[in-house]
């Protein structure tokens, strides 16, 4: 054999056992959780931290709130250190997914609370 024969066979993937494949589902939907929820907590916050009557299209006060979705974003990788959650094998795709997630629920927790206020 040679050392080509012997470092394809070293590659394969082996398979995962149930156990192995149900621990990380259940870390994705937590990982899906805590964006979600960062979500709705910076959408709140949003909304608390701005007066409604001051949102009139791009305003400074919108690019504002835009940076406290951010900060949910990069807290994400805090709570998943602390939650051992294992942050270091998000990718790129990974981070996206968690940043789109909590951009979703913000936007729509901070619309809600938007649309629902009385005009002042």
């Amino acid at each position: 054999m040679s050392a080509d024969e012997v470092t394809d066979k070293e590659e394969i993937p082996r398979k995962k056992t149930p156990a192995e494949k149900s621990r990380e589902n259940i870390v994705r939907i937590k990982r899906s959780g805590i964006a979600s929820a960062m979500g709705i907590i910076t959408g709140a916050i949003s909304f608390y931290a701005i007066d409604p009557s001051l949102i009139l299209g791009l305003q400074p006060y919108t690019i504002f709130a835009l940076l406290i979705m951010i900060a949910g974003v990069v807290v994400q990788k805090h709570i998943f250190m602390i939650l051992r959650l294992d942050p270091a094998s998000l990718g790129w795709k990974g981070w996206f997914y968690q940043g789109f997630m909590t951009f979703a629920f913000w936007f729509i927790t901070w619309t809600i609370l938007l649309t629902s206020s009385p005009p002042a």
